[in-house]
């Protein structure tokens, strides 16, 4: 495919070219989603951290913080998780009212067990009715905010919801569902089934279906797009410790598929040192954010010739300046390592799906879910 592809319609924002980011806890903060945004040259969508309905109600101190957006952010992106819907409404009101976002995506994807046992997350479209609740809530609160939504496949093999919560959230007034090709069952081992998202593409016409599994590289999004018919991607564990994924995307879908960023050691060394300034900067304290990117140091260095001594040194540094020290003892002439495309991230699989007692007796009934099941805190 070296024609360049349509771009995406989010209610009133052209998404060009049609790529977005996935919301990651711990991860698509503020620093990260202005990396990938600088690479993309300011194209694509980014969308932040999960963010808890009822943390936000509550304006609780870090979920406040984790919904700041830089100046340069547009169109700011929101990911909402909640189960309850009247906190799901009165989040997306508080959203809409006081200016928080332009658009707002609600989480039916997370597989962790803290979530699916309070019955959110992938275990939530299983509840037909608790579903329909919840996007009615959210699109009426919105006014003129586009509501999109993010799901699997379902809770297993056994219990697939993707097709009926396509169509609930295409009569409730969704902009567009992005779907992961895994059940909850799956977490993130196998293979992403992209089958089922062209399937869900035939099954919802109305509104832009985007794809979401095992996108290592420009050339499996642009694969995904052929195969499924899908409108769009949603890129998440393939851009970890690769923020210029981004550039690589936005060529190739602009029909420049040659043009791929293949950066020597120095330069990722230089970006492992903006990473970590940024995050110092977003929270205030230099220490802080170097020790917050040290989650981030084996995905950059993922392929490269580096010492497992020196990689367990530079995930223990405590300030910019001996992280730099630190990389500056490498290599740094080293060229891309082949093979460093390839999965990363998270990638077993875990078949036990944690539920509430007795979820799936009745794909109706939606008792016994409230305020109680709301998670506090955000970030996932």
């Amino acid at each position: 495919m070296s024609q360049p592809v349509p771009p995406l319609q989010i209610g009133p924002h052209t998404v060009r070219p049609p790529v977005v980011l996935a919301p990651m806890a711990g991860i698509t903060n503020a620093p990260f989603r202005t990396l990938c945004r600088e690479f993309s040259g300011g194209k694509g969508l980014f969308v932040s951290e999960m963010i808890t309905t009822r943390a936000l109600v509550e304006r609780n101190d870090k979920t406040m913080q984790l919904i700041r957006f830089d100046a340069s952010e547009r169109p700011r992106s929101i990911q909402l998780y909640g189960v309850d819907p009247a906190t799901v409404g009165k989040a997306v009101r508080m959203i809409a009212e006081e200016d928080l976002a332009d658009h707002i995506d609600l989480n039916f994807g997370c597989p962790v067990p803290k979530v699916t046992r309070k019955g959110g997350g992938s275990a939530l479209p299983y509840k037909r009715n608790l579903l329909r609740a919840i996007l009615r809530e959210a699109v009426s609160g919105a006014g003129d905010l586009p509501v999109t939504m993010k799901m699997r496949k379902g809770i297993d093999d056994d219990h697939l919801t993707y097709l009926d919560a396509g169509r609930i959230a295409v009569e409730e007034g969704v902009t567009a569902i992005a779907l992961h090709g895994r059940t909850a069952a799956q977490h993130y081992g196998g293979t992403a089934d992209w089958e089922a998202i062209a399937r869900l593409k035939e099954h919802v016409p109305e509104i832009p279906v985007l794809g979401n599994g095992d996108i290592w590289s420009a050339e499996d999004a642009v694969r995904m797009v052929r195969e499924t018919g899908c409108d769009g991607v949603v890129v998440g564990r393939g851009c970890l410790g690769r923020p210029w994924l981004f550039a690589d995307l936005v060529a190739a879908f602009e029909g420049r598929p040659d043009e791929v960023a293949r950066p020597a050691l120095r330069q990722v060394a230089d970006v492992m040192v903006r990473h970590a300034t940024l995050l110092g900067e977003w929270l205030g304290d230099e220490q802080r954010g170097v020790v917050d990117f040290r989650k981030h140091v084996a995905w950059y260095l993922k392929g490269f010739a580096v010492g497992s001594e020196m990689r367990k040194k530079l995930a223990v540094t405590s300030s910019l300046e001996e992280l730099r020290a630190g990389l500056d003892q490498l290599d740094l002439d080293q060229p891309w390592p082949a093979g460093a495309d390839g999965p990363r991230g998270r990638t077993s699989g875990n078949n036990r799906v944690v539920l509430p007692d007795g979820w799936l007796k009745d794909p109706y009934d939606c008792a016994g879910v409230g305020e109680d099941a709301e998670l506090d805190t955000s970030g996932g």
